[in-house]
């Protein structure tokens, strides 16, 4: 299953809540195939990424924004480029 990372702020902020929103509508696009799991800017993972800025949204491994919200429509053709 393909994962759709949204790391923000807690309690969060307003474009982390619209990050977490477009990856929840893009995401149902593809039942059963696409997860969004929100993580706190705070974790290890978060470090990982080498987070700066927030949002920052992640499909698979990639980082696919940081500081900004994309589209869901943006979001779908990202996701399908994973999915083949």
């Amino acid at each position: 299953m393909l994962q759709i990372k949204v790391f923000g702020t807690t309690p969060p902020c307003v474009n982390c809540k619209r990050a977490e929103k477009a990856a929840r509508e893009a995401a149902e696009q593809f039942p059963g195939q696409v997860e969004v799991v929100k993580l706190d800017v705070m974790s290890d993972e978060a470090q990982a990424y080498g987070l700066v800025t927030t949002p920052l949204t992640v499909i698979g491994s990639d980082v696919v924004a940081s500081g900004r919200v994309l589209p869901p429509a943006k979001l779908v053709a990202l996701i399908q480029e994973r999915l083949g």
